[in-house]
């Protein structure tokens, strides 16, 4: 279960690269119930996407040459450049090195052996988000690579990662749980299908899965995968923006 008491590795900040964060802007928006807060004239066009003020999810233009529009999660580290040290040593890649963000932190982007984008983020001013787990906020991730195994020893060298294996339906689902903070789980692993590209996937929690799927097709979405249910889990969908981002939302089972 994610909280905001970040530990090393946890997720900790989520954000959207998209060719227009207006136009994406307001999907989410109208979507989750979010609303768009500008980081500022200084900010080059990133903004907050916020629940009651709180900050749940940011969205900025795409930077990198080459970069298609997708979600990126982050993930705590007391030491960014201590992370890209350990990312370069375990046979991950630098995209690029950690820097500051004014006050509000420092950051770095890396890609798995498995071919999976994701960054880190060492606070300063700014913790982290300030809510997940609620309805319209962060609420698991999953990373979709070829091969789980050859992935796991990586994030375990770089984040300290435990993993345990789940079963789920006729497969086997691999929990990720930090090293500290009592182990809370923090996301799982799956084989990438034939022909997808390796990503991190975001869920977040929503009061009815089946009604936002709909909504996001009103909207201009697409379904990815289609609303379905997992005893003792909730029901979820994995989604796509207008853009191509991919997002997933989930109606969580009463606790």
């Amino acid at each position: 279960m994610l909280t905001t008491n970040y530990v090393p590795g946890a997720p900790n900040w989520i954000d959207l690269g998209t060719p227009d964060t207006e136009a994406a802007s307001a999907f989410y928006c109208a979507l989750l119930g979010w609303s768009f807060q500008s980081a500022g004239p200084d900010s080059g066009g990133y903004g907050f996407l916020q629940v009651d003020g709180k900050t749940v999810a940011a969205v900025g233009p795409l930077t990198e040459e080459g970069a298609v529009s997708a979600w990126t999660v982050y993930f705590h580290t007391n030491d960014a450049d201590a992370t890209t040290k350990a990312v370069e040593q375990a046979g991950g890649t630098v995209r690029f090195p950690a820097f500051d963000v004014f006050t509000n932190g420092r950051m770095a982007g890396f890609t798995d052996p498995g071919g999976a984008e994701f960054a880190v983020w060492e606070p300063g001013e700014t913790k982290g988000l300030d809510l997940v787990t609620d309805p319209g906020s962060l609420c698991w991730t999953e990373v979709y690579v070829p091969d789980p195994s050859a992935v796991l020893p990586f994030y375990q060298t770089v984040f300290g990662w435990t993993s345990e294996e789940m079963p789920f339906d006729d497969a086997t689902y691999i929990v990720l749980s930090t090293a500290e903070g009592d182990n809370p789980s923090l996301g799982g692993v799956m084989p990438l299908q034939p022909g997808d590209r390796p990503h991190w996937l975001p869920y977040f929690e929503v009061a009815d899965c089946d009604a936002t799927v709909a909504r996001a097709q009103e909207l201009g979405g697409s379904v990815i995968v289609p609303a379905m249910g997992v005893e003792g889990v909730g029901r979820f969908a994995v989604l796509a923006d207008a853009y191509g981002a991919r997002f997933a939302v989930m109606t969580s089972a009463p606790a």
